[in-house]
């Protein structure tokens, strides 16, 4: 169990605007900062599953001692004025901010009215080693999947903060900036200090979860995200769970209903709408002994949150037959990139059954 947070140390202010960010800052705290005076500020969404799940962990954080101060931050044209007003002072008070996501125009506009001396970004998910990258590279801050296409007005109106929050994030002077990340990391921006999450609050909480047979299929949303094509991606799940006798589907949050509708009546696959993190979810059981997914931050987190268990992850790659023709150039390359590391830090080998596919051993 972790200690419980007091009130010792500098404060420390979290923004986190999903369940993974927000137990990715739970984890950061059990592992680095313990005791720390930790306020988690949530700057809730609209999406009614991410709200739900957001509320869920919120419960988490309190029972691990941390104040919880949850933010309208969308609720209607003033909000996001009425939202930065009141934590201004709270931003200048902090000795050290946490942010989930350095790509969000929300969280950028927030880091230029800190002086905070440290700056720590946990995962959120596989953009971490996006953001690690164009760090490094001295690049504007872009998500991979929009990477190559033109800036459009919202762009270049935000464009200063984004420079500004850029600029914020590297080290220099008396700043410190931290990244905790369970993602490969390859290119370190110089002055930056990466430390490994490996998961040990998840796995000191829950479980470890009882095993089941067959196969467990995790569920992605690029073909929200206008990455995949939806025909291909329902083809390449009914495959995949014919070849390897898959039960359920765990969908993303972002998910659209109707796809999944379709989904289960042409699959036959239990769709479930998981009510916290899949790394959480997992943990507690029951799991399939095979989780199979494409590309995607489970294929880093799951055997680092099940380890020790006889859970083997597989991911399925993304043919590139199934992109969108509004697929980014950035979108083959990046998620092939998933996958790759994914197999060389977890030792995948290749299966049979739906092109592209990779397995893991038991974690």
């Amino acid at each position: 169990m972790s200690p419980r947070a007091g009130s010792t140390g500098p404060h420390t202010l979290a923004f986190v605007e999903s369940p993974v960010q927000l137990l990715n800052v739970l984890e950061w705290a059990h592992a680095h900062a313990p005791g720390a005076g930790l306020t988690l500020v949530v700057l809730s969404p609209v999406d009614p599953m991410t709200r739900g799940q957001l509320r869920r962990m919120c419960g988490l954080a309190r029972e691990e001692g941390h104040q919880v101060r949850w933010e309208e931050a969308r609720g209607g044209p003033g909000a996001p004025l009425r939202t930065v007003g009141g934590l201004t002072a709270a931003l200048r008070r902090a000795d050290r901010v946490v942010l989930g996501d350095p790509f969000s125009r929300y969280v950028q506009l927030l880091l230029t009215l800190t002086r905070a001396p440290a700056l720590v970004v946990v995962d959120d998910g596989t953009a971490t080693m996006e953001f690690v990258g164009q760090l490094a590279r001295g690049e504007r801050l872009v998500r991979w999947h929009r990477k190559g296409g033109r800036p459009g007005p919202r762009d270049l109106l935000l464009a200063p903060v984004s420079g500004a929050a850029r600029r914020r994030l590297t080290p220099g002077g008396t700043r410190t900036v931290e990244v905790f990340s369970a993602m490969p990391v390859d290119a370190t921006p110089p002055g930056v200090t990466v430390r490994a999450h490996t998961f040990a609050w998840t796995r000191d909480r829950f479980g470890p979860p009882r095993v089941t047979g067959g196969a467990d299929l995790v569920g992605t949303s690029l073909v929200e995200t206008g990455v995949v094509d939806a025909d291909a991606y329902l083809e390449a799940v009914r495959s995949l769970a014919r070849t390897h006798g898959a039960t359920r589907y765990f969908a993303h949050r972002r998910e659209s209903s109707a796809k999944l509708h379709r989904m289960a009546g042409a699959t036959g696959l239990e769709v479930v709408r998981p009510d916290l993190p899949l790394e959480l979810v997992a943990r507690r059981g029951p799991v399939a002994r095979t989780v199979l997914s494409f590309p995607s931050t489970v294929v880093h987190t799951l055997p680092l949150a099940l380890s020790g268990t006889t859970v083997r992850v597989a991911v399925c790659d993304i043919d590139p037959a199934w992109l969108t023709d509004g697929a980014s150039p950035r979108a083959r390359g990046f998620l092939a990139g998933v996958t790759r590391t994914a197999r060389d830090a977890h030792r995948l080998t290749a299966v049979p059954g739906v092109p592209g596919a990779r397995t893991a051993p038991a974690v």
